[in-house]
């Protein structure tokens, strides 16, 4: 255990069992990877929690590979590695997309995925495509493991059913049919929070989330129906605007959003993969 600032505490664990043993017997302990978002915290004083545990060295949780046909993502995988992946970029291409969009090399070489998921930001930039990909959240406590389906994990804004004494340790990935897609927009090119972030599946059975137009990422259900039974781009848009529940902040308006999320409906929907 060691001090991390001024009455706060940092526990280091040796091994994943150790650390599962420490969330089991120590108390309510904040999960920590990269820290990309506790700088955030820290330099603009809005850090509340004090005890927290260090899963940075765990390399067995940083390991990307193939299970039982379905792709398996470390926790621990880095936007990095993600990009690299040979393995990521034939299965899911959407997320390396995803991943390259996500802040400088800097923050690519230190944010998680599991931290993006553990998160729970609506804008955060992996969340639609694992949404849409209908990822397993595979979470692990001393007790046992569990497989969460995607659309099931969030319960609202910044909150999930992962439990105190859980670690997400994976996600997990079937293979996919159709042509994968991913855009976002922020208020610039690259390096920026997401206004609106959309992935999609694009084939005889659509998969289409977004995020950064709710509480929480979304799948379009109804607009996904529609398209599958071969609804125009300007019907599936009008789902979609009854799909989404966009706010004011300081990023953007609702109304922008709105016709950020019309235009990249049709967009990804439309668009021509060759060359």
């Amino acid at each position: 255990m060691l001090g991390l600032v001024s009455n706060r505490q940092l526990f280091e664990p040796k091994s994943v069992g150790d650390a599962l043993a420490l969330l089991r017997d120590e108390g309510p302990l904040v999960p920590l990877a990269g820290c990309t978002d506790l700088y955030v915290s820290l330099n603009f004083g809005t850090l509340r929690e004090t005890r927290f545990l260090n899963l940075w060295r765990l390399r067995t949780l940083r390991q990307i590979t193939k299970r039982d046909e379905r792709l398996s993502i470390g926790a621990l995988a880095t936007y990095t590695d993600i990009i690299k992946s040979p393995l990521v970029g034939r299965r899911l291409p959407m997320l390396v997309a995803a991943a390259r969009e996500i802040g400088g090399v800097q923050i690519q070489n230190r944010g998680t995925i599991g931290g993006n998921v553990a998160n729970a930001s609506p804008a955060g930039d992996t969340l639609p495509v694992l949404a849409a990909a209908d990822a397993l959240v595979v979470l692990r406590s001393a007790a046992g493991i569990r497989r969460i389906p995607f659309a099931e994990f969030y319960t609202g804004y910044r909150q999930t059913v992962r439990r105190p004494d859980e670690l997400i340790v994976a996600l997990e990935v079937a293979k996919l049919r159709g042509r994968q897609r991913f855009r976002k927009v922020g208020t610039r090119a690259a390096q920026a929070i997401s206004k609106v972030v959309m992935a999609a599946v694009v084939g005889s059975s659509p998969r289409i989330a977004v995020g950064s137009v709710a509480p929480t990422v979304l799948r379009l259900r109804a607009t996904e129906a529609a398209l599958a039974a071969g609804a125009s781009i300007a019907e599936a848009q009008q789902l979609l605007l009854e799909e989404i529940a966009p706010i004011d902040d300081v990023r953007s308006t609702a109304e922008y959003r709105r016709r950020v999320a019309v235009n990249l409906l049709a967009s990804l929907w439309t668009r021509d993969d060759r060359g």
